[in-house]
């Protein structure tokens, strides 16, 4: 039997091919394109689904936020005690997110408006109704002399025109306050230690008070102090705590 002559090859034009090759690409691409298009959308109802729980979340301690601050203001309160000193010195400890509008104002009147800042204030009725409102989120007590010098000296800041200026020229300080016969920082530190009649004055001079990270931190809990806790009340004990965080 004679060997059969081999079929000559089929000639495919160069330019089906690079259409062929193309189209191959594309296919390849577009596939892709679905199965990313397919992930994110995954990963986007996943996040949806996490951003809903965490409003959920929030809003939910909001709400309790108002309820406990509600329930605080309506507390029979002891009668109460003349307090060891007229002047406080009360520092925003906790809340970020989850305290309601209503106890976010209290502590923008009180000038507590970050973490970690703190601010001298002059003890009365109105005060103390406003500190038990926003107790779970503050710590204040009866600071020395020797920590007023200290927080003066080394946190001291005034404001000017809405701007953080440094306490290192007195002729600042006599710029403002010199209408009121303070002209220097240890006017300013015997003002505030002695609740002098231009107190409102010289603290509304200040910055509120940047305070650092207590050292090992705070326990993280809504308790008051004399319960254990972080929040409320010191006494004489804010002074060890205004050491640690100077």
């Amino acid at each position: 039997m004679a060997d059969e002559e081999p079929k000559p090859l089929t000639y495919i034009p160069e330019t089906i091919l690079k259409k062929r090759k193309q189209s191959e690409d594309w296919a390849i691409r577009r596939r892709q394109q679905l199965e990313e298009r397919k992930w994110r959308s995954m990963q986007d109802r996943k996040l949806d689904f996490k951003r809903a729980e965490q409003y959920v979340k929030e809003y939910r301690s909001k709400e309790l936020d108002l309820i406990q601050m509600k329930h605080r203001g309506k507390r029979k309160r002891p009668a109460v005690a003349t307090p060891k000193s007229k002047l406080l010195f009360v520092i925003r400890i906790q809340g970020k997110t989850d305290i309601h509008p209503k106890t976010r104002k209290i502590l923008h009147l009180l000038k507590l408006r970050r973490i970690f800042s703190g601010v001298f204030i002059k003890a009365n009725d109105g005060v103390t109704r406003m500190l038990q409102r926003v107790e779970p989120y503050i710590t204040y007590g009866y600071p020395t002399v020797k920590s007023v010098t200290e927080l003066v000296h080394k946190k001291g800041y005034a404001k000017i025109e809405q701007q953080r200026v440094p306490l290192t020229d007195n002729n600042i300080i006599e710029q403002e306050l010199g209408k009121y016969g303070i002209i220097c920082i240890e006017d300013i530190v015997h003002e505030i230690a002695s609740v002098g009649p231009h107190f409102k004055e010289v603290t509304s001079f200040l910055w509120p008070f940047k305070l650092n990270k207590p050292e090992g931190g705070l326990q993280g809990k809504k308790k008051v102090y004399k319960e254990g806790g972080d929040t409320g009340n010191r006494e004489d004990h804010i002074n060890d705590l205004i050491v640690k965080m100077n």
